[in-house]
């Protein structure tokens, strides 16, 4: 019997999956969440809904969602969406998903999309492009899926994940905040970030250990201004942050060749030399990158 067949038709009104629809769901997959995938469900309607309405989904947004897992966001999304793009690794949770939208919402069964695959080796979507990106991410891959959907998916205009406390804070930290660092740094090249509230750990299946965050991002309206390629300013703040105890004069030596070299860079992009990594805006790293020494010459 499929899992369409086990489970009754809903009505809008109970389209959305509960504590007791997750756990009947896992135990007829054969699913126990493990944390090597950093799978914990979402067993709360309210929350998803929640997370749909600070996300602003549009009744014309194709949303984009990574890691549905059992489908409680994804129902919350089709209700909301236009059409909704899944992405899941897990074999028995892709296999399983388009029956649990069919059982529980059939009239939007056409307009939803599942990709069974590695969100970072994703490289296009079914479908018209996507406008949003609404989800809630593994704990131990959100920042590098967050970044290379944003960077593959230059349509998604307005992103809301969810992901552990401390990942939100970096990601959405200003320059000067002791978490800022290359997450802030590089979301900050592709949108306007900050917090958009806290989960509590209650309504998650099993609970975590840690405390989950909300973060917003609005993509730019205009890129950030610089001659310097994405990987040429995100080379420069990947140095800066390896070493951040030290002043940008020694931690982009090596990127520059020498500290001489760094410093020239750094008087001519109007950055102070011991100034450190975490007091400059994502502009000012793009600034040093314009500016980064020729490469030397080998004697002949």
């Amino acid at each position: 019997m499929s899992t369409a067949e086990q489970q009754p038709p809903a009505t809008p009104s109970d389209a959305l999956l509960g504590p007791a629809d997750i756990r009947e769901l896992a135990e007829v997959l054969g699913v126990r969440p493990t944390k090597q995938k950093g799978q914990n469900f979402v067993i709360d309607a309210n929350t998803v809904r929640r997370i749909v309405r600070t996300a602003e989904v549009r009744p014309d947004d194709v949303v984009v969602e990574v890691g549905p897992g059992l489908g409680s966001l994804t129902l919350a999304l089709l209700e909301a969406a236009d059409r909704v793009v899944a992405v899941e690794i897990d074999d028995i949770l892709a296999a399983a998903l388009p029956a649990t939208i069919e059982a529980r919402m059939p009239r939007k069964k056409d307009h939803f999309a599942l990709v069974h695959s590695d969100a970072m080796l994703v490289t296009e979507l079914p479908g018209p492009a996507p406008t949003a990106l609404v989800a809630n991410l593994p704990y131990n891959v959100a920042v590098p899926v967050l970044l290379t959907m944003l960077d593959r998916f230059p349509t998604i205009e307005r992103t809301l994940v969810m992901v552990q406390a401390e990942v939100a804070d970096r990601l959405a930290a200003r320059p000067g905040n002791k978490v800022y660092g290359v997450p802030s740094v590089k979301a900050n090249w592709y949108a306007d970030v900050k917090r958009a509230g806290s989960i509590g750990r209650n309504v998650f299946w099993p609970a975590p250990n840690v405390d989950s965050g909300l973060v917003s991002l609005v993509r730019r309206a205009e890129p950030v201004k610089t001659t310097a390629t994405k990987a040429e300013v995100f080379a420069v703040v990947d140095a800066a942050f390896a070493q951040r105890r030290k002043g940008l004069r020694a931690a982009l030596a090596g990127w520059a060749g020498s500290a001489a070299g760094a410093e020239a860079a750094l008087v001519a992009a109007g950055i102070p030399p011991l100034a450190r990594g975490e007091s400059l805006t994502v502009e000012e790293f793009a600034a040093i990158a314009e500016h980064k020494p020729a490469a030397e010459r080998p004697a002949l």
